[in-house]
């Protein structure tokens, strides 16, 4: 069976910290339920990702080096 995960094209996810999360919060003045959702069953999340967990993930970009992008687990 292939690890979807450790693909290649899977851009990283990690778990984000509280003490993060709460830094990205404040600075977009944003609550966590205004994130993108991303659902626990998808494949690429971390196997200790949990539902109300804030994942990072950093893709590649063509304008920057990299680009970082936050979801909200979900169910």
């Amino acid at each position: 069976m292939v690890d979807v995960s450790q693909h290649e094209l899977v851009p990283e996810h990690t778990v984000l910290e509280e003490e993060s999360l709460e830094e990205v919060l404040e600075e977009y003045n944003i609550d966590r339920t205004d994130l993108p959702k991303i659902k626990r069953t998808d494949a690429a999340l971390p196997d200790e990702a949990e539902v109300g967990d804030v994942i990072e993930i950093v893709r590649d970009s063509r304008t920057t080096e990299q680009a970082v992008v936050y979801r909200l687990v979900v169910e």
